[in-house]
């Protein structure tokens, strides 16, 4: 199949739910394409086949909507699986980076042992909107001496300018709005 014919499934299924969580936002849910068991398969498959020689030592995933993808991915790649979860919620020791987001402020963590330097990692987050959370999670992996290939989204706002906060990670989306 090819990628756009894919794209377009997959945006078919995405449902868009007007002023949630605040008035004026459009938030893009992605439930009905994760209940279609043959929609989420496709997903995976789109990333996995994107990566699969790619020499990927680790799959980063982003909390929480990003804990979905990246766990299918890791699981078909056979890679590790580091969490980038939200402020104190990992156990052990972690680094920290805060950021704004496009309603709010948070703070993600990542074991400070979980990525070794030179490691080449994939960071994965179902949606990109402003950039926020994901540069805070880049600079984690930065900070711990990942090499990042790529940072992949199932969704990319573009009117929002969030890859410009990337830069110079390459990234990489399924669909784009």
């Amino acid at each position: 199949m090819q990628l756009k014919s894919a794209s377009s499934r997959l945006k078919s299924a995405v449902r868009d739910i007007p002023d949630f969580p605040l008035p004026g936002i459009v938030f893009r849910d992605i439930s009905p394409l994760l209940e279609d068991g043959q929609l989420f398969r496709l997903a995976t498959t789109l990333f996995s086949d994107r990566y699969q020689r790619k020499s990927i030592d680790a799959i980063v995933a982003v909390d929480a909507r990003g804990f979905i993808f990246g766990s299918a991915l890791a699981y078909v790649l056979g890679t590790g699986l580091i969490l980038s979860r939200k402020k104190g919620k990992l156990p052990h020791k972690t680094v920290t980076a805060s950021y704004d987001l496009e309603y709010g402020k948070n703070t993600l963590e990542i074991h400070a042992d979980a990525i070794k330097p030179g490691q080449r990692v994939v960071i994965i987050d179902d949606v990109l909107a402003t950039g926020g959370t994901m540069k805070a999670t880049c600079d984690l992996v930065r900070q711990l001496g990942g090499d990042i290939i790529e940072v992949a989204f199932l969704i990319e706002l573009t009117g929002l300018g969030g890859a410009a906060k990337l830069t110079p990670s390459p990234i990489y989306s399924i669909i784009q709005y």
